[in-house]
């Protein structure tokens, strides 16, 4: 029972890590490149963070599985072998089933082997995890990115075009048609926000909300934490 207890609670140490305290953009500032010029859309950012998704679950499991056989003067080499080969799949993979998508995420779908994310996670939790943590681990780090990208994503393209998942339809698939929104109907947009500079500013103001947060979190804690004394 407490052995049970003890993998529940660390289960939910490494979701949370993944999704907030640990965040691949929120508390790592990781994978910037992609994510400031791949998220002037909602779609966009969701196609990527999904696709970085399954490489960091499919990487995190091989190395976890494949420690006990690969020497640690190796052990690098040999975590990038893998995530390259699992990057080239989906590359093909993507391009095969969504193209539109790929031609829209372009070069950043190879560039996804440079992510220093899931290098890090390979190299720092599953090259020394076992298999089950390892896999969730790079589910929590890959959804935790996957939702940055599509709220920036989303933000971006409703100030800068007045729309939500545009075009996700052609993009995803007819099953994501449901979608596709207009949130702002006859909306000129805001050309700034579209571009790179603005990804920068909308970024830091989704940083500063965050380092707010966090700090009424921990006064709360605190405040929770503090002995009642009689009066």
């Amino acid at each position: 029972m407490t052995q049970t207890n003890s993998q529940q609670h660390q289960y939910r140490q490494i979701w949370a890590a993944g999704m907030w305290d640990n965040n691949i953009v929120l508390k790592q500032s990781l994978a910037l490149c992609p994510l400031l010029a791949v998220t002037s859309s909602a779609t966009n950012g969701l196609g990527l963070g999904l696709a970085t998704t399954v490489v960091m679950i499919a990487a995190n499991a091989l190395t976890s599985m494949a420690k006990g056989v690969i020497s640690k003067a190796v052990r690098i080499p040999a975590n990038i072998i893998i995530i390259a080969s699992l990057v080239t799949l989906i590359d093909a993979l993507l391009n095969a089933w969504l193209h539109p998508l790929h031609k829209v995420l372009g070069l950043f779908i190879p560039l996804i082997v440079t992510n220093c994310a899931i290098l890090g996670r390979v190299e720092s939790y599953a090259s020394k995890s076992p298999l089950l943590p390892s896999l969730l681990d790079g589910l929590a780090m890959g959804l935790g990115f996957t939702w940055v990208l599509t709220m920036l994503g989303g933000i971006r393209e409703v100030m800068g075009s007045g729309t939500l998942f545009a075009n996700a339809s052609l993009l995803l698939g007819q099953h994501f048609a449901f979608l596709e929104t207009t949130v702002i109907p006859e909306y000129r947009g805001l050309l700034l926000v579209i571009l790179p500079p603005g990804g920068f500013l909308i970024l830091g103001a989704v940083l500063a909300v965050k380092q707010k947060v966090e700090q009424l979190l921990t006064e709360r804690r605190a405040i929770a934490a503090a002995p009642v004394t009689g009066g």
